[in-house]
């Protein structure tokens, strides 16, 4: 069974050794770094979780804002899709194509089709630049996460360590009262350091509990992040491009005074599924601002919990 020396070392870590080192000179007394020791444990894993807490909120600031502006462009696109009116190519007749009036229904079909087109175009450059940055923000995310990981753990370790030093600490105290020659101050001064690590102990656990609780959100949140992009993509690559080439060769026959009707039949389709898509992936972006949002809030609880134990 490890000794109540080895217990107390097997709360340091290098850097915190160091730190020790250089305190244990200028204390005074042994008394005072004990003193020390029960306030200021897992004060370096505490100070790198706040650290890495600060890099996730901006992190996640960042995104919130291009989540907001890729918004913003989807719902422009779905707006503007009503304005292609299939309806004046459907009613062409005998009369209309004597006149040429059908050349210029479909000039101004056509035309139309370009205004909303370039809105079109913007969107797949919104969509390209948001995977893009994504791409990066992920990367960069994941290696803070595996230190955030670490830390929590090794956060965790200390705590539970603490708790056995409080332990041994306790029964050394019960040990001491039973002995005829005890000194009553170093009793009542041991006891005192048990209740400041007792109460540091209780601050390190609700920091350590808003920190797993951020930690889950964070996972939960990068999952549907994921599915999002994976959604956008879908909708870039496949229903926007398939709307444009449907509509752009509809446009071209209209503009001739042509407008088979399977090419217009198709085209129709296209866009019906087009708008459903649109919705679909407002509706997940708008769910995914909720989920940041309460994400940016779960952050802030562990920072309030964090710097509490600072």
């Amino acid at each position: 069974m490890d000794s109540p020396d080895d217990r107390t070392a097997s709360l340091m870590t290098p850097a915190k050794l160091a730190q020790v080192a250089g305190a244990a000179t200028a204390s005074a007394t042994p008394a005072s770094f004990l003193d020390r020791m029960a306030a200021d444990v897992g004060h370096q894993h505490v100070e790198r979780l706040a650290q890495l807490r600060d890099q996730l909120d901006a992190q996640g600031q960042g995104r919130l804002e291009q989540l907001g502006e890729v918004q913003v462009v989807l719902q422009r696109m779905l707006d503007a899709l009503p304005r292609v009116d299939f309806a004046p190519l459907q009613e062409r007749n005998w009369w209309a194509d004597l006149t040429g009036k059908s050349r210029s229904t479909g000039s101004a079909f056509a035309a139309t089709f370009d205004k909303v087109d370039e809105v079109a175009q913007e969107l797949a450059s919104a969509v390209s630049m948001q995977q893009k940055q994504q791409g990066q923000a992920a990367a960069v995310q994941d290696r803070t996460m595996v230190e955030f990981d670490v830390e929590y753990q090794a956060l965790d370790k200390v705590i539970h360590q603490g708790a056995r030093w409080l332990q041994d600490m306790r029964g050394q105290i019960k040990a001491r009262q039973a002995q005829p020659d005890a000194v009553a101050q170093d009793i009542r001064d041991d006891e005192a350091r048990c209740e400041l690590l007792v109460e540091r102990l209780k601050l390190l656990r609700a920091a350590a509990a808003a920190s797993q609780q951020a930690h889950e959100e964070l996972l939960a949140t990068a999952g549907r992040r994921a599915e999002l992009a994976q959604a956008m993509g879908r909708l870039a690559t496949v229903h926007l491009q398939s709307w444009r080439s449907s509509l752009s060769a509809l446009a071209s026959a209209a503009i001739g005074g042509k407008a088979p009707a399977p090419m217009l039949d198709e085209a129709i389709k296209v866009q019906g599924k087009l708008r459903k898509k649109l919705e679909a992936v407002l509706d997940d972006a708008a769910q995914l601002s909720t989920h940041e949002t309460a994400l940016a809030r779960q952050l802030a609880t562990m920072g309030e919990q964090l710097a509490a134990v600072a």
